[in-house]
């Protein structure tokens, strides 16, 4: 249930899941659609939202449309999902902290 509508949430088709391996790789899963991505950013639509990967010498590894899966390796710096609920993007952690 959605703690601020009183709404059940529907279930996602496909599990999610973010794994960080030595902040040098980065696999994914439960992702529809990879919406654009260059060396420094790559912004993905999950099922559980957009997701936002942030670093230097990002490249796709894998990716397995079917399946929903991307393997993103290089050093990263970020990641985060935008927050469409509230109309504003999801801030880092350390923008959250230090306010």
């Amino acid at each position: 249930m959605n703690y601020y509508d009183k709404k059940p949430i529907a279930a996602p088709q496909m599990d999610h899941h973010v794994k960080m391996t030595n902040r040098r790789l980065l696999e994914i899963d439960g992702v529809k659609e990879v919406d654009s991505f260059d060396s420094e950013e790559f912004l993905l639509q999950t099922v559980m939202g957009y997701l936002v990967i942030r670093g230097e010498n990002l490249q796709m590894k894998n990716l397995d449309v079917e399946a929903g899966h991307v393997s993103i390796k290089g050093k990263i710096y970020e990641f985060s999902y935008l927050d469409e609920q509230h109309g504003e993007k999801a801030k880092g952690l350390f923008s959250k902290l230090f306010k």
